[in-house]
């Protein structure tokens, strides 16, 4: 019976030892094998042996593409503005020993490395060229770490600017400033078109009264021309005259007659004497 015992021990023994030995590697990972806690091969995918109990596998790696997310931080441009910046990192691991022994944690690692090259481009960078830049940034950080990470056996395949905004209290003050240019440039506008509106003005009123000049050397002219032509119509003889002034006298007197406030009327008697007593006043 403890024959039995012992076989069936030393069977269990055995298929666990040879279940040990063989080691399965799925498609697009690696295995780093240590022996006697040193390293010693890499496994790649597929069926693969070791020897048990001095061989071990310590670290499985994948060599397919990681996405690394890196934080969102504060970072002050060379005029001292702050802005928010975060990325997205596209690594591949080439060698899995390298990386296992070559740092402690290669993704925080790889990440505090982004951050602090995104910290020293964009503080060489203005504000607005920060803002506008995503590209010129890009191709800065892939080329600052790229080599670092090359000694960690790890291939940058690129990096991606995600956000890259004002601080909330710049992105405040940027608005603040628009508003108030907006504002200049209305009442800039407002005042010049108001001046402009006066310049029309005046020119019309100078033109208006240039014209009524024009109208009055016109009627005086025609006045003058009209008394020559009474004058010399006449020749003397003052019938005609006191002709013309009783017929503007009279039609005068019919136009006062006519009107709402007019009451009472009085006529001379003897009309021609009366158009003789203006004559003689004037």
């Amino acid at each position: 019976m403890d024959g039995l015992a012992i076989t069936g021990a030393l069977f269990v023994l055995v298929v666990v030892t040879l279940s040990m030995g063989v080691k399965t590697v799925p498609q697009g990972y690696k295995h780093i094998v240590q022996r006697l806690g040193k390293y010693h091969r890499t496994l790649n995918p597929g069926l693969n042996f070791i020897i048990p109990y001095v061989d071990q596998v310590a670290y499985r790696l994948t060599t397919k593409d990681i996405v690394l997310d890196i934080p969102s931080q504060e970072v002050i441009t060379e005029d001292n503005a702050v802005i928010i910046a975060n990325a997205v990192a596209y690594i591949n691991i080439v060698s899995p020993e390298k990386a296992v022994y070559g740092v402690e944690n290669y993704t925080i690692a790889i990440q505090n490395l982004v951050q602090t090259a995104l910290r020293s481009i964009v503080g060489e960078m203005s504000l607005d060229s920060a803002l506008s830049s995503r590209e010129q940034i890009k191709a800065k950080l892939k080329a600052g770490i790229s080599d670092d990470i090359s000694d960690w056996g790890i291939t940058l395949k690129t990096v991606e600017i995600q956000d890259i905004n004002p601080s909330p209290t710049m992105q405040s003050a940027m608005e603040e400033q628009a508003a108030a240019e907006r504002q200049r440039r209305a009442a800039v506008t407002k005042a010049e078109g108001e001046k402009q509106a006066a310049i029309l003005e005046a020119e019309g009123r100078l033109e208006a009264s240039r014209r009524d000049a024009q109208a009055e050397v016109v009627l005086a002219k025609a006045s003058g021309a009209a008394i020559e032509l009474v004058s010399e119509a006449v020749k003397g003889d003052e019938l005609p005259v006191l002709y013309l002034l009783g017929e503007k006298y009279a039609d005068s007197l019919r136009q006062l007659s006519a009107s709402d406030n007019a009451k009472t009327v009085v006529l001379p008697a003897d009309l021609p004497q009366a158009v003789r007593a203006i004559l003689n006043k004037g």
